[in-house]
């Protein structure tokens, strides 16, 4: 019995982690009922994001069950309430009480937020979790979404991503100039400094211009994600290394009076089914990725790691990119110091981890 009490505490505890300071630490049980509306940035119909295990048509669901009916969220997809970059902006000013999307996407109004979204030459999605949940990363995005009436706990992960499709191979940083490439967040400033001609499209934009050649490369999520838009059939080489992108998280923006205004017991309900989606959704792309790849393999896709003088030459224009940014703008700085300084001590484990098992002990086959 104390072995399953203290298994109860820990898987609790760790979900509400990043929410203790501001639900109450009593559950108190109310009868009162609440409706909102959710829009996110994704179309209808896409795995992982908008329907299926993790989704957010699953955590939706999640909570109305949970509750009880109690708290009842209308998941509305990109366009059918607002624009698919505006959710932001209708939950902060309480047009609606959610938005969910990756913080990247608004990286011109809070660059600070890309942190909690995907970082370039970051963490894991083992490592980033740490943060959110035992280094204070949460309570760090609660902060700088403050001032923009909004708290937010991640509910989504995909995983380390691939660098993307191209229509050419990549052989040195040479063939990255004057390259149209669709890249969101951090990373494209990144390329931007070897010479890239960056593209910010919504998803469902990326096959027809892949394939018209109005881009020549395009990086979106990963195998399961690709084989949906149809992006190895236009084009041939598929490129890894995971570096713009080494997990990449949704987030659960919520209307900070609308999340005032819940008893605490409804406050834990949504911070664990957040937290649920977010493993669960992880496992789905993992399981499905590997299908995926191996289908792309079977069909003529030509998969390839970027030269090491290219992700050499990426590293060092991120770092002038965050140098940039942080010289700039306090608030970068105070996120980027607290994410790299868990990093650096939770790469020393990883290496000896993860790195040794993945380097020495897998199976090759």
């Amino acid at each position: 019995m104390q072995r399953r009490s203290f298994l109860k505490r820990g898987v609790v505890g760790a979900a509400a982690a990043g929410a203790a300071s501001i639900a109450a630490p009593a559950v108190v049980r109310s009868d009162d009922s609440f409706k909102w509306k959710l829009t996110t940035a994704f179309p209808p119909g896409v795995p992982f994001y908008s329907t299926g295990p993790g989704s957010l048509a699953d955590l939706t669901q999640w909570i109305k069950t949970i509750s009880g009916g109690r708290l009842d969220i209308q998941h509305f997809h990109a366009g059918e309430l607002v624009p698919a970059f505006e959710g932001f902006d209708a939950a902060s000013s309480g047009t609606l009480e959610v938005n969910a999307w990756v913080s990247y996407f608004g990286a011109g109004k809070i660059p600070a937020a890309q942190f909690f979204g995907a970082v370039p030459f970051g963490m894991s999605f083992q490592g980033q979790n740490a943060w959110f949940y035992h280094g204070g990363g949460i309570e760090l995005w609660h902060e700088v979404y403050e001032p923009y009436d909004l708290v937010a706990f991640p509910c989504g992960n995909t995983g380390v991503q691939m660098t993307g499709w191209f229509k050419k191979e990549i052989n040195s940083l040479e063939d990255l100039k004057g390259l149209r490439l669709r890249i969101p967040g951090l990373a494209g400033k990144g390329y931007a400094k070897l010479g890239v001609d960056v593209k910010l499209l919504p998803g469902g934009e990326i096959f027809p211009a892949l394939e018209r050649g109005v881009i020549d490369a395009a990086e979106w999520v990963g195998p399961a994600q690709d084989k949906r838009l149809g992006l190895n059939k236009a084009a041939k080489y598929y490129y890894t290394t995971g570096w713009h992108e080494p997990t990449t998280v949704t987030e659960f923006a919520i209307n900070k009076q609308a999340w005032q205004a819940l008893p605490p017991d409804l406050k834990q309900t949504v911070v664990t089914s957040c937290a649920a989606a977010n493993m669960v959704a992880h496992t789905w792309s993992e399981a499905n990725n590997a299908q995926a790849f191996e289908e792309f393999i079977n069909e003529g896709t030509e998969a390839r790691v970027l030269p090491d003088d290219v992700v050499g030459g990426l590293k060092t224009a991120m770092d002038g990119v965050y140098e940039e940014l942080a010289s700039n703008d306090p608030t970068f700085k105070k996120v980027m110091e607290s994410y790299f300084a868990f990093k650096k001590t939770h790469d020393k484990w990883a290496r000896m981890s993860e790195g040794v098992w993945h380097a020495k002990l897998r199976n090759p086959a």
